[in-house]
């Protein structure tokens, strides 16, 4: 039998002995593991936002800058979607119960889209406002103060950008990504306030804060849907078409599988489930087609965020013009 397995996205060949015994594969109290370090992460990203937000509140309305307030506003709320992260991440390593049998790692992807909302309602409020400002425009220029107030929450939120996002990847959190995404919109953010700022005192440009201000919404938006996107392609079941064929072409290269029917995928949570349908020799006994389909689902489960494997066994019944290599 030969099978393959994920290296950095793709896939390479294995031998026959590597398929037998996965030495990859996660387990729960492994990925339980993995789970509480997601929420350190969370907890970083709350500890900035409260005290980034802070600051920029109080500097952008004491420095009459319409960038820097917003952007405050913005991480103001960006304290609520990690909060929003870290509760999803808790309930998500609760264990399956009566209620739960697949158990409660959607939780996760259910954060992940309450974050997203969150965002996009302050994307309408930082735009209104900004919209409002360049309808009845007053000349003020913004204290310097404000300007190295943005420059220096870029460069602190780059950091935590860094962290989230190296943490997200290591453990496969959808919320904890989603998260660092936020984050890098948010450096973004504070570099807009930063030129908006510049502008206005450097060049007399006391159009281009509230400009910028606008620029904010916009990236705040782009970011939201981004999120939102990605949550809701995943709790309707969505999956990846590019790595479903990566799926097919591990089962497709097992001995004894002589076409696959049918094959599914979705996530749940950070983990995948797999459900497929193949058909294998009808003359073969109920323990070999067994180890057939065993032999699938721990290449398959030796991939980390393939969680659970499912394999229905038929046995191939040859047509007029069909061949066994048909999968």
């Amino acid at each position: 039998m030969s099978g393959r397995t994920k290296e950095r996205g793709r896939f390479i060949r294995r031998n026959d002995a590597d398929t037998r015994m996965p030495a990859s594969t996660i387990s729960p109290a492994d990925k339980d593991e993995r789970m509480k370090q997601g929420e350190k992460g969370a907890w970083v990203s709350i500890a900035a936002y409260l005290f980034l937000s802070t600051l920029k509140l109080f500097v952008g309305h004491y420095a009459s800058s319409k960038a820097l307030f917003a952007d405050g506003l913005n991480n103001a709320t960006d304290i609520v979607a990690s909060v929003a992260v870290l509760i999803g991440l808790r309930i998500a390593r609760k264990p399956a119960d009566a209620d739960h049998r697949y158990g409660h790692r959607r939780a996760e992807t259910i954060a992940t889209f309450a974050a997203a909302f969150i965002m996009a309602s302050v994307a309408v409020d930082v735009l209104w406002d900004g919209v409002r400002s360049l309808m009845r425009p007053v000349a003020v220029t913004p204290d310097p103060i404000s300007m190295w107030v943005a420059l220096f929450s870029a460069g602190v939120m780059i950091g935590v950008y860094s962290y989230n996002s190296k943490l997200g990847k290591a453990i496969n959190s959808q919320a904890l990504l989603a998260t660092a995404a936020d984050n890098r919109a948010d450096v973004l953010v504070s570099l807009g306030a930063f030129v908006g700022i510049v502008g206005s005192l450097v060049f007399g440009w006391h159009w281009l804060d509230p400009v910028m201000a606008l620029v904010v919404g916009l990236i705040i938006a782009k970011t939201a849907y981004e999120i939102f996107y990605e949550a809701a392609h995943a709790l309707t079941d969505g999956y990846d078409e590019k790595e479903l064929r990566e799926i097919k072409q591990v089962i497709q290269g097992s001995e004894g599988v002589l076409q696959i029917r049918d094959l599914k995928a979705r996530r749940h949570g950070s983990d995948v489930h797999v459900d497929a349908v193949i058909a294998v020799d009808g003359q073969l006994s109920v323990e070999e087609s067994h180890r057939i389909s065993d032999q699938i689902e721990q290449v398959l489960i030796a991939r980390e965020e393939i969680e659970q494997v499912m394999i229905h066994v038929e046995p191939f019944t040859p047509t007029i013009g069909s061949s066994e290599s048909q999968k």
